[in-house]
């Protein structure tokens, strides 16, 4: 995709609407500086000061942050927080994303805020290092009063939306946003709605998703073809060829250093290579960078392979992001497409 054609995409980002249902969490990073350590009187135990604390959204919020860089006019966060201090400051710092509405997001006191406390140890050269990090979570199932109020959410916003994002943070089932009844509301809404594009992302893999557009990584596709090893990219391409003829739907699995692989329903398969890595890299946050830009960049009217070569530039500025979940704006991504040399496959 040249650099003129994702301008001409991206003027019509300001008239979209993306709703992003999932696990919100605040990611809450704390700069420690060493030469402040101290040992307390009370316990005998060393103090690490904190210097300086900056929150964000995180987990289906990154989702968010990489919509709202690309200057998309309609977000909706559809989720929970609690009634608790990192809620109030998760919500802070969502209604401070441009273009989200909150009207759908929820705060509760059956529920925990999901929090990732990340302390950050300045080295040499004022490189941030990350250490033991200290999670808030959820362990009990998701109460039927919250899933009722997320699944009319979904309810009312069908119609309104060009994309719904679906993204699981949680590795336990029921103890999230998509909650088993969620997920079959959204089975519903796909079929009451079929030209609503909606996309699925889950830590737990996508097997106990309804068919709707598919992005996972190599490992996952493993899983869900029951695959006794990870497959290469000739197998990943034939396998995902396989899902995608039977979901009817579009999948994306990104591979790391070998890029990103995107098939249609036809079974058609692209491929993005990655792009040159400068070390040093964090890989944090790059595949949701890679979701916000294919659900956008293919709610605004692209095809497959304009999409990839999107979101393969997104992920590449992603990594070389450090100390923090990254975020791909749009002039960066803009920028890089020249780059990104997206092909057919030839042997799915």
């Amino acid at each position: 995709m040249t650099s003129q054609t994702f301008r001409s995409l991206s003027k019509r980002f300001p008239s979209l609407r993306i709703g992003i249902l999932g696990d919100y969490c605040l990611d809450r990073y704390l700069e420690i500086d060493p030469s402040r350590s101290e040992v307390s009187i009370e316990t005998g135990l060393l103090v690490h000061n904190v210097v300086h604390c900056r929150n964000q959204p995180g987990a289906a919020g990154t989702v968010l942050n990489n919509v709202a860089a690309l200057g998309v006019g309609r977000i909706y966060p559809i989720g929970f927080a609690g009634e608790d201090g990192e809620g109030w400051e998760l919500t802070r710092v969502l209604r401070g994303k441009p273009g989200v509405r909150m009207e759908h997001f929820i705060v509760t006191s059956e529920r925990s805020t999901w929090t990732y406390a990340k302390p950050l140890v300045s080295g040499t050269g004022e490189t941030l290092r990350e250490i033991n990090r200290l999670d808030i979570k959820n362990w009990t199932p998701t109460p039927r009063s919250v899933t009722r109020r997320i699944r009319q959410s979904l309810r009312d916003l069908a119609s309104e939306l060009d994309a719904l994002i679906v993204l699981e943070q949680s590795e336990t089932p029921e103890v999230g946003v998509i909650h088993s009844s969620v997920l079959q509301e959204l089975a519903d809404l796909s079929k009451a709605h079929p030209m609503l594009r909606i996309f699925g992302d889950s830590r737990r893999g996508l097997s106990h998703f309804p068919p709707m557009i598919f992005k996972m990584n190599r490992m996952e596709l493993q899983r869900m073809s029951r695959l006794s090893a990870v497959p290469s990219r000739r197998e990943t391409s034939h396998h995902m060829s396989l899902l995608a003829r039977r979901l009817g739907k579009q999948v994306f699995v990104t591979m790391a250093e070998e890029g990103m692989l995107g098939c249609e329903p036809t079974g058609k398969c692209w491929l993005a290579p990655s792009l040159p890595i400068r070390e040093p890299i964090d890989v944090v946050g790059a595949g949701d960078a890679v979701m916000a830009n294919l659900a956008v960049v293919l709610a605004a009217g692209a095809r497959t392979p304009q999409a990839l070569a999107a979101a393969s530039a997104a992920a590449s500025i992603v990594v070389h992001q450090m100390g923090t979940t990254g975020v791909a704006r749009l002039e960066e991504i803009q920028s890089l497409l020249g780059q990104c040399r997206v092909q057919p496959t030839v042997f799915s």
